[in-house]
């Protein structure tokens, strides 16, 4: 048969069948075709379209797919291929009988090419026919795209049987590939020639860009010269240099829109608008070469960019270079994050661009100059990129996964400071591969091959670490800020030295002011180990350190050490009266000197400092000797700072520096003072007593009994004093930066407007607020005033409207007035907008289920098109109840009153416009529904009745105002029939009118004045009598006819006037319940903060055309981005599913989604569109990236409503834009204003998602595909990148793929995913953090100048949307430095889950709004904290990218694109005009191990180069800034728990040493002041009052202080003070760790729903040692201290001192199992402690996970320790020695010692552990000899050592004077011991392996485990017995989501309800 054959003479070898088994149905998919055979997918999609129609034609197209698969990789060598094949095979093979059978044609070849004609001429042809201008490129493409499959399969086949393919068809192909050509895939501008006649491309700026670049005169292209008419420099470039194709394609869409944007935006406007203006290429030129022109200044370069001698050329010239850097920018890869290595690489490739277009020569080779690297396709990515990526992936390959130390390989910004020097030029062009820059790490092993390039062990060739190296050590710390430590170090010295000598009165005295000099010696000292530790710590980077850099490190060593001798010499010299100087003075010999000696030494020393104080003072002089290249003036700065091509002028104006200076001295005189009065001076003098005071009789054997001064007994005392003197300036900073940042938001407006009466009381200027702020001023306008007023006022709309006029009405009774556009505009245009914008957001309120449909109608506008609407059409919530308390007011006025009186009380101005409208509306509305002729005279007649006495003011004296709520009653009764309208309800119509009329006239009426004219169809009885005489016909109709009967009246009402009586009806009935909508209180939330904004300052919006273009860009990984059902409704242990969840927690806003969709809890799947709109609503409701997306695409909402109405006439305006939309989408010219709108909107917004293993998921058919699919489908402007990994051979090459959705305009279900651009990778992109390197890859594929960074945690508003336009004129509306990062706020949208998720809320919420103030404002230190800041984006793809990627290094990823942008001289600045929304972690353990991942970055920052040089080159004060907003809040935590153990092992000292007895220390320190103030400050930040403060002010700021203040409560009442303890903790531990050994890890939290029971063993695994070891500990000492310690007998000092401590205990200990839902169950706790003792049972060993045994965890748990280093473990061996402090201390205790204190004690209980150790290793080598052979053996052997222990115990207690306590106490003494055992023998792992104990020392551990679970289980399993427990438990987690109508206990009782039902 034919189709058993292949299409060619045969294949390579034969097709042999397997065992292996694919997916029939995978096969069909073409996304799942493995990577190494893609390019078959085409061919599979196209036979999956044609297989209904033309099945064998599809079979033919498989297998031709299968042929083409064979032959790609015949051996099925790829991942996946053979499995593939081998399904492909298997489903051929049974469709080639059943497709032969439908065939029509006698053979496959004609079958195939009938096919063809007619999908040619049904599909192609039709679609050209009938295009025209208006064409549909999508599905025009996917046309075209089939049509050349057929073909290729066509020929094929026609190949195999031999035949020839008919001429009409080959011409047929040929034609489509040629118009396959000219619709190539594009972004956002089809730049191909079928896409002319688009609106984008016709927009002036555009053509004036395009026309710019296609301007190639004089450029030579060769004999590769584009077919094409409309080349352009970027094609030339490409040939020249070797870029690849796509590249070119992206970068030419790119600068086309860059140059478009910029050059509209001129002013004056540039005339002609389709030529480009210079001065939009110079601001292009200017920011994108600012960091080359400034690189090439630094190294005393000559910059490659030069002018043209001839000026026309000038332009080209300019958008050479441009293009030149954006393309080798576009392909750079890896080698983005370094940008001084594409300055090196530009510098080269624009000097041999000038060479080339000046036509030089050669001087080497005397020919025209060529590129050293061109001419052949993609050798730029080959020979440039390539070499400079595999360095790095050498350096990174060194990392070993991040184990590896920092100073053993170079990360990014080592490869980067490498082009900071001229050295770098020795690399050549071409780059010479042997250069030492290209020399590999050491490597671990002697061989290595990394990404095709041999890696040999070349220690000597590596040149090492560039400038800085990041070592583990606490001394950074000191060395980044040493300033800021000498200054508080110093100032202590000279505070003690003032108490010590007398008070602060009398510092200007003889004797305290030359002993307070002595200061400065101390200043030398900390500047000689500052010297020490730059040299210590730096020592890796010598290698590669210049000579005058290593000179300067030296010499610092020598000078300071110069000075810590000289300084000590004069003082002595100087002060000879002062006692412990003479005594050193007869040392030196000779007399003392003059006084002036080491005064004038100071001045000498101080000289330098001086100088400083001098530039301080004047910072633009110092910004302008920093920045300078001169020779002379680096040489002056030498001394003060390395010459480094970043840091430098970092110096604000006069008048921030005032700001934060102020800040500074207010918080430090603060601090001082508090430290003086309250910890210092009340110190002294107890000292000076103990002091004094003889030595102590020791209660053990002390090591020094000869020491003096009781010196031990001062260091304890002292010791937690000087710690919080250190850590509470943090303190201080939260007290100042809470006053200081509520002041700033105070005049900021916030909080203006937070409750919905509050909305009310300031709606009537809201529109005129709205126009000011969010409408763009006219050229008429006058410019509005900026800046800060008491009293803002802003224009009321409702007051521009002129009186009514008589005007024409339509048939319908409709007025219509002729107006021009000027009269328009004021108000009816600018009321019109406001409408409209104000609806577009209650709209999308009601979409997001946030308003149920009655609210949405009475937030809604009533926006009328009639332009001469005489009145403000006022939302119904503001008129809620108006009506029916005019009539009260009315009731009360009588004829003796006149209508002034009347009009003065209802001149409210809701209530008055409420009267108007409802009168208008009733006229209208009887106008058109009465239709009698005599019945229209009656209402005509009424109509004018109440006009005349309106007018004439006669109202009281011709009506009756008690009758009016009987005429009302009528008048509701009639609407609501009206609203109905229910034909059978004509009658009651009638009667109504009637009942109306005689009303008015009987009732209301005084004197019934009015001409009531008969019915016209009133008859008489003559007029029934037929020609006969007779009576023909009598009945009821026609006896007697009266007004308004059927005839007389239009019923049902039209369709056009229905919107009039519901809004009539609602007018009328609306009640006070309208006070309290919207009843979400997010929407409250919503539309609080949007209003209140709005009287906020900020920029005035430009015009859409004139607004700075943006990209947004949101990193994506492997998230959830939809729920599926599945995952919905999957029940977890205790019967919860996602949606039941989600229904409880939101209540309202599922209410709100049934009403929207019109279903029911029963009947939620029944259809595909319900099933997606609930999964849609849950995961709107949670942290996926489909809320992202949906809130992101708002903006591109916003701006199609702004570009309305700025482009729209005022006419259309006020027709409105749904009727512009809705006439859209039957006006299909590309010239139109819907189509205008679409084009300027794809211009200024672009957003993409960089999905990195989209292609992956694909593949595998994953559901986040599918789902990423939907969202290219429902947001056809959404972009999705994606990395690529394709198997080509055994080779992987990767490829960055910007993709997006191709949906045809005829049909939207046929929807193609198209590849828009494919940039080739030199290798694996992922070599650092993973984020940062996914936004990385995707970077390339954004637009505009500004570029905002969007996590898809985070959410969107529309009516936040509307103010994008106003935040990115910041970028353009600034003083002398111009924004690079604009920060704005967020929204905690997370806080309602549970009471940890409100704490974590409102921390959140207190540093992303006051937090971030201050930081910008005053301080100037804001950095980037992660998103949704905003970039300008040309700065940054220019100083290396938004983020950092080095791996470990940059943790903290986003926080080092703040530093990088600072050090680079940008500029910071924040807004709270505007908001995001941003998700939290909501469960304990998401919350931990996202703390844990902030901590372990802070440590990471903590030894970065970027916070030391910010340290050393700004400012002291500005430095303050920095240290106490990043990592000096968790060293000052770190503080604060080192202050508690050093307090209790100080008093454990004293207690078991016996100097408490015996000193009486007690008798004097009873009260000791500063004791208890230091506890007291460490209190303060260990229970969250630091977080809290700000916390506080910034919730009374914005929803009032009463407000905060229960709030404040409700969360103590919570434990909040609990969970801020516990979370300190976890700060302090992987702080510490990270600075010591390292471990540092990104920790994936989740964002799902964690608000349900963890189990013991997880919880143990998470906290053991952050916690509950540090939580033991403290209990040990804290039990010791009241055992031992004489001040517990005293119960008021004792619990002032300690109760912090027990607090901390018990937080550390429990506050896991208190905050776990259902931890205190009783059937929880069983099944917990069964999943302990299984897990800490089982076995470890390769492969056995962490959560499966106790050994793979605990090998985990230490596995930092391996790689921690020498210093590093010594330090661990140390820090664990303070164990062994318990059992020296306590052995003295017992009653067996007798009282001795001689050191043999001591010895005899070391013996008894070696006994005890004797014996567990005894045990444990029994176990493995003799357990599984000799059982009875090992039993017997165990019972012998039970007998003896028991035994010898017994000899104890009888011939010694052992007693309980003593084994109480030696238990307190021994464990301790062990466990400092079981740490030192971790630290020395190998060591004690070597000698065979470390299985001992394992099972010795395991029993210290089993021991802490036993402690920490028990309380929780007694605390359960008690039912009430497990209530109390609940509701104080719960207790925010109970008051929202939570029902948490319905929640757990879950599957139980549903059982029952």
């Amino acid at each position: 048969m034919e189709s058993s054959r292949g299409f060619d003479s045969g294949p390579s070898r034969p097709l042999t069948r397997t065992l292996t088994t694919g997916n029939l149905q995978d096969v069909k998919d073409p996304e799942v075709v493995p990577s190494s055979l893609s390019s078959i997918a085409p061919i599979l999609r196209v036979a999956n379209e044609i297989e209904e129609k033309a099945p064998r034609v599809a079979y033919l197209c498989r297998f031709y797919a299968f042929d083409k698969a064979h032959k790609i990789d015949p051996s099925s060598s790829g991942r996946g291929v053979r499995q593939f094949k081998t399904a492909l095979l298997h489903k051929l093979e049974k469709d080639d009988n059943e497709t032969l059978k439908a065939r029509s044609a006698k053979s496959d070849a004609r079958e195939m090419q009938n096919f063809y004609q007619q999908f040619y001429t049904t599909y192609v042809e039709s679609l050209e026919n009938s295009a025209g201008d208006n064409v549909d490129r999508a599905q025009l493409a996917r046309t075209y795209q089939t049509a050349a499959v057929l073909f290729d399969v066509l020929r094929a086949v026609n190949q195999q049987s031999q035949e020839m393919v008919d001429k009409d068809v080959m011409d047929k192909a040929e034609e489509v590939k040629f118009k396959t050509e000219i619709y190539v895939p594009y972004n956002i501008l089809p730049l191909d020639p079928g896409g002319n006649t688009q609106a984008i491309i016709m927009l002036p700026e555009v053509s004036a860009a395009l026309a710019a670049i296609r301007n190639t005169r004089g450029l030579e292209f060769g004999p590769a010269k584009p077919n094409s008419q409309e080349y352009d420099v970027l094609e030339w470039l490409q040939i020249t240099y070797g870029f690849q194709k796509d590249n070119v394609a992206n970068q030419r869409e790119h600068l086309i829109l860059l140059l478009a944007n910029v050059h509209i935006r001129q002013i004056p406007k540039p005339n002609p608008q389709d030529k480009l203006s210079d001065a939009a290429l110079d601001s292009v030129m200017k920011r994108l070469f600012k960091n080359y022109r400034s690189w090439c200044k630094f190294l005393g370069r000559k910059s490659s960019i030069e002018s043209p001698s001839l000026q026309q050329e000038l332009q080209q010239r300019k958008i050479l270079y441009i293009s030149l850097f954006l393309l080798i920018w576009g392909e750079a890869a890896n080698l983005r994050f370094m940008p001084e290595s594409l300055c090196y690489i530009f510098h080269h490739m624009a000097s041999e661009l000038n060479g080339m277009v000046a036509g030089k020569v050669s001087s080497v080779t005397g020919e025209n100059i060529k590129p050293a690297y061109g001419g052949e396709p993609d050798i730029f990515l080959n020979k440039v990129v390539t070499p400079l990526y595999n360095i790095i992936a050498a350096e990174v390959s060194n990392n070993n996964r991040g184990t590896a130390r920092h100073s053993a390989w170079r990360n990014y910004d080592d490869l980067n400071e490498y082009f900071w020097s001229v050295d770098c030029f020795r690399l050549g062009w071409p780059m010479r591969p042997e250069a030492d820059f290209f020399k590999p790490p050491r490597a671990k092993t002697n061989h290595r091959q990394v990404q095709g390039r041999f890696v040999g062990n070349k220690r000597a060739s590596w040149i090492g670490k560039t400038n800085f190296v990041e070592v583990r050590s606490f001394w950074h710390v000191f060395r980044s800020f040493d300033r800021m430590w000498s200054f508080f170090i110093l100032a202590l010295q000279a505070m003690v030295i003032i108490a010590w000598n007398g008070s602060l009165k009398e510092i200007f005295h003889e004797h305290i002011r030359k002993r307070v000099l002595s200061v400065f010696i101390t200043a030398a000292i900390l500047r000689l180990i500052q010297a020490i530790v730059d040299i210590g710590l730096n020592l890796k980077a010598w290698r590669s350190m210049r000579l005058t850099n290593m000179l300067r490190y030296i010499l610092k060593v020598v000078v300071a050490a110069g000075w810590v001798v000289v300084l000590p010499v004069c003082y002595a010299r100087t002060y000879s009266d002062i006692a412990f100087v003479s005594n050193f003075k007869d040392l030196l010999g000779g007399a003392g000197g003059g006084r002036s000696l080491f005064l004038t030494a100071i001045l000498v020393y101080l000289a330098p400092d001086a100088l400083g104080l001098i530039m301080f003072l004047l910072p633009p002089l110092r910004r302008r000797i920093e920045r300078s290249n001169n020779v002379f003036m680096r040489l002056l700065l030498w001394w003060a700072q390395p010459p480094l091509f970043i840091g430098r002028g970092m110096h604000e104006d006069f008048y921030t520096l005032f700001k934060y200076t102020l800040f500074w001295v207010l918080l430090l005189v603060s601090k001082l003072l508090f430290s003086f009065y309250v910890e210092i001076m009340p110190l002294v003098g107890p000292t000076k007593e103990i002091i004094q005071a003889p030595t102590g009789n020791y209660h053990w054997h002390e090591l020094f009994p000869r020491g003096n001064y009781n010196i031990g007994v001062v260091i304890a005392l002292w010791s937690p004093i000087i710690l919080v003197y250190f850590m509470d300036a943090q303190i201080w900073y939260a007290i100042w930066s809470t006053i200081f940042g509520g002041i700033h938001g105070a005049f900021s407006r916030l909080g203006e407007i937070r409750t919905l009466a509050m909305l009310r009381s300031r709606f009537l200027s809201l529109p005129g607020a709205f126009n000011d702020n969010l409408v763009p001023p006219t050229s008429e306008e006058k410019p509005r005033r900026k800046g800060f007023t008491l009293h803002k006022t802003y224009k009321r709309l409702d007051e521009g409207f002129k009186p009514a006029q008589e005007v024409e009405r339509t048939p319908d009774g409709v007025e219509m007035s002729a107006i021009n556009e000027k009269d328009a505009a004021e108000p009816q245009v600018q009321i019109a907008k406001f409408s409209q914008l104000w609806n577009a957001i209650i709209e999308s309120f009601r979409e997001e289920d946030y308003i149920d449909n009655k609210e949405r109608e009475l937030l809604l506008i009533p926006y009328n098109s009639d332009p001469t609407m005489k009145y403000m059409q006022w939302p119904p919530f503001l008129l809620a109840n108006k009506i029916a308390l005019a009539l009260d007011i009315a009731q009360d006025f009588t004829d003796s009153k006149t209508d002034e009186e009347l009009i003065k009380r209802v001149n409210d101005t809701y209530m008055k416009g409420a009267i108007e409208e409802c009168y208008d509306l009733l006229v209208v509305i009887l106008r058109i529904i009465v239709k009698g002729k005599h019945e229209c005279k009656v209402v005509e007649n009424i109509i004018k009745d109440v006009q005349d006495n309106i007018m004439g003011k006669t109202l009281l004296k011709a009506f009756r105002m008690t009758a009016l709520p009987l005429l009302y009653d009528k008048v509701v009764e009639l609407v609501d029939i009206l609203k109905d309208s229910d034909p059978g309800k004509t009658e009651r119509v009638t009667y109504l009118l009637q009942d109306i009329l005689e009303v008015y006239t009987r009732d209301v009426k005084k004197e019934n004045n009015l001409d009531i004219p008969e019915a016209s169809h009133h008859h008489h009885w003559g007029d029934l009598k037929s020609s006969e005489g007779r009576v023909d016909n009598v009945s009821v109709e026609n006896t007697q006819p009266q007004l308004f009967e059927r005839k007389s009246i239009d019923y049902p009402p039209p369709e056009s006037l229905i919107e009039k009586i519901q809004r009539l009806h609602l007018l009328l009935t609306i009640t006070e319940s309208a006070l309290d909508i919207p009843v979400n209180l997010e929407a409250r939330r919503r539309i609080a903060f949007f209003t209140n904004s709005l009287f906020m300052e900020m920029p005035p919006p430009p015009k859409i055309r004139n607004m700075l273009s943006f990209s947004v860009l949101t990193p994506y990984y492997n998230e959830d981005v939809l729920f599926t059902r599945k995952g919905l409704e999957e029940e977890n242990e205790d019967g919860v599913s996602i949606l039941f969840y989600l229904q409880k927690i939101y209540p309202d806003e599922w209410k709100n989604f049934k009403e929207r969709m019109d279903c029911t809890d029963m009947n939620l799947w029944d259809n595909d569109k319900t099933a997606d709109a609930v999964r849609q609503w849950a995961s709107y409701r949670s942290q996926t990236l489909t809320r992202t997306v949906r809130g992101m695409m708002y903006y591109r909402r916003a701006l199609q409503l702004q570009a309305f109405f700025d482009m729209a006439a005022p006419a259309d305006v006020i027709q409105g834009y749904k009727a512009a939309v809705k006439d859209a989408s039957t006006d299909k010219n590309q010239r139109s204003l819907p189509a205008t709108i679409e084009a300027v909107t794809d211009m200024k917004f672009s957003y993409v998602v960089s999905c990195q293993q989209y292609g992956h998921h694909k593949r595998i058919k994953a559901s986040q595909a599918n789902d990423i699919g939907n969202l290219l489908k429902e947001y056809p402007s959404l972009r999705v990148a994606y990395i690529d990994e394709v198997e080509e051979g055994k080779k992987k090459e990767y490829y960055s793929i910007l993709v997006k959705a191709l949906i045809s305009k005829e049909e939207e279900s046929a929807v193609t995913e198209q590849v828009v651009y494919k940039i080739k990778l030199p290798g694996q992109p992922i070599l650092g953090e993973g984020k940062p390197e996914n936004q990385n890859h995707a970077i390339i594929f954004t637009r505009g100048e500004a570029l905002q960074a969007i996590d898809m945690n985070q959410d969107n508003y529309l009516e936040e949307a509307l103010k994008m336009r106003n935040l990115l004129q910041e970028f353009l509306e600034h003083g002398k430095r111009a924004p690079t990062i604009v920060g704005m706020r967020e929204n905690i949208f997370t806080g309602s889950v549970s009471s940890l998720a409100g704490f974590m809320s409102n921390q959140e919420s207190s540093f992303v709004t006051i937090g971030q103030r201050v930081l910008a404002n005053p301080l100037k230190v804001r950095f980037h904290y992660g998103h949704p800041d905003l970039f300008e984006r040309l700065f940054h793809i220019t100083s290396g990218g938004i983020s950092k990627a080095s791996k470990l290094v940059n943790l903290s990823e986003d926080i080092f694109a703040g530093f990088n942008t600072t050090l680079r001289g940008g500029n910071v600045t924040h807004h709270e005009y505007i908001q995001v929304g941003k998700g939290r972690d909501v469960g304990l353990n998401q919350i931990s191990m996202f703390e844990a991942k902030i901590a372990n970055g802070n440590g990471e920052q903590t030894m970065s180069r970027d916070l030391y040089r910010l340290g050393h080159r700004m400012d002291f004060f500005r430095m303050l800034s920095v240290y106490f907003t990043t990592v000096g809040f968790y060293f000052s935590t770190l503080i604060v728990v080192i202050t508690a153990y050093v307090f209790l092992y100080g008093r454990i000292y004293l207690a078991l040493s016996g100097l408490e007895t015996s000193l009486e220390l007690f008798a004097s320190l009873s009260n000791n002041t500063p004791l208890q103030a230091a506890l007291a400050s460490q209190s303060f930040v260990q229970i969250g009052l630091v977080t809290a403060l700000p916390m506080v002010m910034e919730i009374g700021l914005e929803r009032g202080f009463r407000m905060a203040l229960s709030e404040f409560i409700v969360m103590q009442l919570q434990l909040a003070s609990v969970f801020f303890t516990f979370s300190m903790g976890t700060k302090v531990h992987f702080y510490g760790r990270t600075l010591l050994h390292g471990g540092s890890k990104y920790r994936s939290t989740g964002r799902g729903f964690v608000v349900f029971h963890a189990k013991f063993a997880e919880n143990y695994r998470l906290y053991s040692r952050s916690h509950f070891t540090k939580g033991l500990e403290l209990l040990i000492l804290l039990i010791v201290y009241n055992v031992y310690g004489t001040t517990v007998h005293k119960t008021v000092p004792y619990l002032l001192i300690t109760i912090s401590l027990w607090f901390l205990v018990g937080t550390w200990l429990f506050a896991p199992f208190l905050f776990n839902p259902s931890g205190f169950e009783w059937q929880k706790i069983v099944d917990d402690w069964d999943d302990w003792n299984k897990w800490i049972s089982n076995r470890g060993g390769i492969g056995v996970p962490a959560d499966k045994s106790w050994e793979s965890w605990w090998e985990d748990e230490q596995a930092h320790l391996n790689s921690s280093g020498f210093w590093g473990q010594l330090i661990e061996v140390i820090l664990s020695a303070r164990f062994l402090l318990y059992q020296y201390g306590l052995v003295y205790h017992l009653h067996i010692s007798q009282g001795s204190t001689d050191i043999l004690v001591y010895a005899l209980s070391w013996l008894v552990i070696i006994v005890v150790l004797g014996i567990i290793k005894v045990v444990s080598m029994g176990r493995q000899r003799f357990s599984a052979d000799y059982q009875l053996l090992f039993r017997l052997l165990k019972v012998i050592l039970f007998i003896a222990a028991i035994a010898t115990i017994s000899v104890l207690f009888v011939v010694t004077n052992l007693s309980i306590g003593d084994l109480f106490t030696g238990a307190l003494a021994f464990l301790p011991t062990g466990w400092a055992l079981v740490q030192i023998c971790q630290a020395c792992r190998s060591a004690v392996k070597r000698i065979g104990m470390w299985e001992s020392l394992k099972s010795l551990a395991r029993g210290y485990e089993y021991l802490m679970g036993l402690v920490l289980l028990t309380p929780i399993a007694i605390l359960a017995w008690f039912p009430f427990i497990s209530d109390f438990q609940t509701r104080l987690l719960f207790n925010q989501a109970f008051s929202r109508g939570l029902q948490i206990s319905r929640i757990l009782a879950g599957r139980k309800e549903k059982k029952m039902n």
